[in-house]
């Protein structure tokens, strides 16, 4: 039974249902997203968003959507949706929708009268192909089913508008159409697999498209589309027709087959847990044989940082060791590149930050916890102690080990940690010197160092073992003098005679980790001001209500956006450090805490994007969901709680 379900009331509410998004992906990194009522509220929205990296790297939107009419007895019943400017919306399609449900595809019945017709969406997962299926479920008289395509042919971060360069010229393919609007594009293919099926083309220019949440992050201009004609064909009661478009043209008579070969693959979300674990697929992307995680949709590339944060809980908490290694063999290859001076030979960005390598590690661990540290060393151990012999010899251009043990990194200029926002080119948040979490990240890679140099049958690894112990005492001793402060919290960052006072999240790792430099007592306290003034029921916020500067609304122009990024937004992914660290101080008494703390997101699967997490919430109620509508470290973030959650109830 799907879990996923809406009915016509809530979907009729325009208000409400407007702001439902669906996404599907594939493993090139294409998409498909709208909303629930197929009314387009992104630039970043469209049926079939496809990378065209004969142009750029970005992805770019060809088919926007695809409107349906239902004809009888000459009456004219059109199903889409669209809004422009002015508050105006039409043809108001949406009233007709009867019931939309998620359980393998995403499906919609409308009913017009004694109509019933049933839309599936269906994204192909090895391919760049879009399959829409219509089934008429119910029907008392001759019905004709029409298609009007809207088409765009830009990146996802532009606009486009009327202009005489467009080629409207269609050329004829087997049971459909082929147009390639501007030079540089792929021709995209639009064909049915009805044989009675008939295209009239009429190209026109549909003016005025306006996008509510474009406007909401500032951006306040329309587009133009422009519609070539449309496919018309008589559909009978009990008959489905298959609408595709891609980047080939395909026998028609494959489409039913392919259609059902792809839905016997995909997984059900028949509860909130098999919902994180088709979201966290739905990151996959295969480039050039490589595998990668998108960051997150609609926007986000392969960033080191999040692969190594997002790895753990998108693999090994759901049972997909061979995935992981799958992403880590492309993430050594970056790794190893960046290590040896060379230029990155994979497509994963940011792995100059340098947090990375200290990520990489909790990566590993985490991988090492799955599989036992034995299987662990055995295929990574010689990039473990690459990365160590990086750090332990001051290699990295921007990470050092002082003297006192602890790790000092420069971010006063540029931006070096997962609190990234900039204004005119500089960091906001310029947290720079002794930055808390690189240095609870470092304590806990040397002493998982340590272990796997103890596991190790060769006597020198045991000397260096035996090294890292007392580097680990002095460690212990200048962290806690570094950052413990009178009131029981961590400094942020410490940078000379600057101590940063800002509750901030970040403090966290260094009790939410196997291995941490704080003593039990220490830890409750830091955990104690964390929950009072940072928990949210949406996720950790990035800053205190009682810290100067607290922006809980990430709402406005870009400028603003950023300014409130990280200044008291609310982040899921930290939740599961947090509820990890509420566990390590609380015991199995924070058992029934964790259960409660994951209610608050199973509700959230139900808006923004259904079905998965997205970037961040407001740190104030209502806590509504900002940013790219599906982010992996929010994703992992949770999988991960839940994980933990049942280790515990195994162990209780």
């Amino acid at each position: 039974m799907s879990f996923l379900k809406f009915d016509k009331t809530q979907m009729t509410n325009l208000q409400d249902s407007l702001m439902k998004e669906f996404l599907l992906t594939n493993k090139s990194g294409a998409y498909c997203s709208s909303t629930l009522v197929g009314c387009n509220i992104r630039k970043y929205h469209g049926l079939f968003v496809v990378p065209v990296p004969e142009l750029d790297d970005e992805n770019h939107v060809l088919l926007s959507s695809l409107d349906e009419t239902v004809i009888q007895h000459g009456a004219e019943f059109n199903l889409g949706l669209h809004k422009f400017t002015g508050e105006n919306y039409s043809p108001k399609g949406h009233k007709y929708i009867l019931s939309f449900e998620w359980d393998k595809v995403p499906t919609w019945v409308y009913r017009i009268g004694g109509v019933l017709l049933k839309k599936e969406i269906i994204f192909r997962t090895e391919r760049d192909r879009l399959f829409i299926r219509y089934t008429l479920l119910e029907a008392h008289s001759p019905t004709t089913l029409r298609l009007h395509p809207y088409l765009a042919f830009r990146s996802v971060r532009q606009w486009t508008h009327e202009n005489g360069r467009a080629n409207t010229h269609a050329e004829s393919v087997e049971q459909g159409i082929s147009m390639r609007l501007y030079d540089g594009y792929p021709e995209l293919f639009m064909q049915l697999d009805s044989p009675h099926a008939h295209y009239v083309h009429r190209p026109d220019w549909y003016r005025g498209f306006d996008y509510p949440k474009e406007r909401e992050r500032g951006y306040g201009e329309t587009e133009d589309l422009l519609v070539p004609g449309y496919f018309e064909m008589p559909i009978e009661k009990g008959e489905s027709i298959v609408f595709t478009a891609s980047l080939a043209a395909r026998d028609p008579k494959s489409l039913q087959p392919l259609i059902e070969s792809e839905i016997v693959n995909h997984d059900s979300r028949d509860s909130f847990y098999h919902c994180l674990v088709n979201a966290a697929h739905q990151f996959r992307q295969q480039l050039g044989g490589e595998e990668y995680l998108v960051a997150g949709y609609p926007w986000f590339k392969a960033r080191a940082r999040d692969t190594f944060i997002s790895m753990p809980g998108l693999t090994l908490a759901i049972g997909e060791t061979e995935q992981f290694e799958k992403y880590m063999d492309t993430a050594a290859k970056a790794l190893n590149d960046f290590m040896d001076g060379r230029d990155i030979s994979v497509q994963l960005y940011e792995v100059e930050q340098p947090d990375t390598l200290l990520w990489a590690m909790w990566c590993l661990q985490q991988y090492a916890k799955f599989v036992g540290r034995q299987q662990c060393f055995s295929r990574y151990g010689d990039l473990i102690h690459r990365m160590m012999s990086f750090i332990f010899e001051g290699k990295h251009p921007n990470l050092f080990a002082h003297n006192n043990g602890l790790l000092y990194s420069n971010g006063r200029d540029k931006a070096v940690t997962w609190m990234n926002s900039q204004a005119y080119g500089r960091p906001i948040i310029p947290r720079s010197g002794y930055i808390v979490e690189f240095n609870a990240l470092y304590y806990n890679a040397k002493k998982f160092y340590q272990l796997m140099l103890v596991d190790s049958d060769q006597a020198m690894h045991h000397v260096v073992a035996e090294r890292i112990e007392e580097e680990c005492k002095l460690f212990e001793t200048n962290f806690r003098s570094t950052f413990l402060n009178e009131h029981g919290y961590l400094f942020d960052y410490v940078d000379g005679q600057a101590n940063d006072w800002s509750v901030r999240p970040n403090q966290l790792l260094a009790i939410a980790l196997d291995f941490s430099p704080l003593t039990l007592k220490e830890r409750k306290g830091v955990l104690d001001i964390c929950t009072r003034e940072l928990k949210t029921p949406k996720g950790i916020r990035s800053l205190s209500p009682k810290s100067g500067g607290y922006t809980p609304y990430y709402a406005g122009h870009q400028q603003q956006r950023d300014y409130a990024y990280h200044q008291g937004t609310a982040w899921p992914w930290l939740t599961g450090f947090y509820l990890e660290a509420y566990l390590r101080v609380y015991k199995m008494s924070g058992v029934n805490y964790i259960e409660r703390q994951l209610i608050g997101f199973e509700e959230e699967l139900f808006y923004h994007c259904v079905g998965t997490i997205p970037e961040l919430f407001d740190g104030n109620p209502p806590f509504s969901g900002r940013g790219a509508i599906s982010f992996a470290m929010n994703v992992s973030g949770i999988l991960r709680a839940i994980r933990l959650l049942e280790k515990h109830r195994a162990e209780a």
